[in-house]
């Protein structure tokens, strides 16, 4: 394809997040409009999704799901995809407000985390009951809407990308219950431990999106390639997190570092560290964690994840190379996944 084309590409992907990012103000500002008409207080839990959605982030799951779309031929005027793109954010967005809450995270992109502002507005008021419940009541209730909003948006999908959503909202839940389970009873499985963090995580931010872009275009024949794609890039997009979680500083990152080691979370990097090294896996078994320890040996691991990391990435440009895609969709696949793979926040 000539290169004039091929750089064509990422600009037609611009033009269509543009519009996903126009839907998602519209869409808030409505219904902030139409709670706020009930009373102010209504308001609140729609401005508490409106606020993580405006401190940014890095849109990942709708440019999957764009991208996926466009690749698959699909028509850009298409308001489906504006609507599912813009679903997936929120969905992301409940999600992280959920997740502060079980981690006690106290800042998200730069900003206290919704749970920690409620608290501490209750607290200072002087209101009745508990402060601390209160922030997690409005957190959890405002992630209920962020979820409820992305159903909304997602009303007009047809049975096929219905199925791949649907499957998706379950895999987050189920993996992210998974998750605190095996934190609260120690459970050292790296086996369990690798399919809780892809599923809660990098299915979600890579694989099913591009699936939904592919199935709202009518090319379920990407799946096999979007599939194998994804797995592998997501399971390096994890490994990253984990990377800067462990190793990276709050305020790059936008959010809390080391709470993963904290809670005791058996990541997937340390179920990689965990199959590695003995000194680790004896760690890891102890009822308290020595995180100043364990940081030490994993210092040690780092270089083993980052060939990890290269060959999951490797792995997902064989598969997009195999696609049945134009070469133009094939290079910017490719160029996502090393900006995944290999960022800093």
């Amino acid at each position: 394809m000539p290169s004039q084309v091929v750089s064509n590409m990422r600009p037609l992907r611009v033009d269509l997040m543009t519009r996903v990012e126009s839907r998602l103000d519209a869409f808030l500002a409505t219904e902030r409009a139409r709670w706020a008409g009930v009373d102010s207080r209504a308001g609140v839990p729609v401005d508490a999704v409106t606020a993580l959605v405006a401190a940014g982030g890095k849109r990942l799951r709708p440019a999957f799901c764009v991208t996926g779309f466009l690749g698959a031929g699909g028509d850009p005027d298409d308001p489906t995809i504006v609507d599912c793109a813009a679903g997936l954010e929120l969905i992301h967005v409940a999600a992280l407000i959920h997740d502060d809450v079980l981690d006690a995270a106290e800042f998200r992109r730069g900003s206290p985390a919704v749970h920690a502002k409620y608290t501490a507005e209750h607290a200072a008021l002087g209101w009745r009951g508990e402060p601390r419940r209160y922030g997690d009541g409005v957190a959890i209730l405002s992630g209920d809407l962020a979820n409820v909003f992305a159903e909304r948006l997602a009303h007009a999908l047809s049975p096929g990308p219905r199925r791949i959503w649907g499957e998706m909202l379950t895999e987050i839940q189920v993996g992210q219950f998974l998750d605190m389970a095996v934190a609260a009873e120690g459970v050292i499985e790296p086996k369990l431990s690798r399919w809780i963090a892809v599923c809660k995580s990098g299915r979600y931010s890579i694989h099913r999106p591009l699936l939904l872009g592919a199935a709202i275009a009518g090319r379920e024949d990407l799946a096999p390639a979007f599939e194998e794609y994804g797995e592998a890039l997501g399971e390096a997009f994890q490994l990253r997190d984990d990377l800067i979680d462990a190793f990276g500083d709050s305020e790059t990152a936008g959010k809390p570092v080391g709470l993963d080691l904290a809670q005791h979370k058996m990541t997937l990097l340390l179920a990689e560290a965990v199959q590695r090294d003995g000194r680790v896996r004896k760690l890891v078994s102890e009822p308290e964690w020595d995180t100043a320890a364990l940081r030490e040996r994993l210092i040690e691991s780092k270089g083993d994840i980052e060939n990890r990391i290269d060959v999951l990435v490797e792995r997902a440009h064989r598969a997009i190379d195999r696609a049945p895609l134009g070469a133009a969709w094939r290079n910017e696949l490719t160029k996502m996944a090393v900006e995944v793979a290999y960022r800093n926040r």
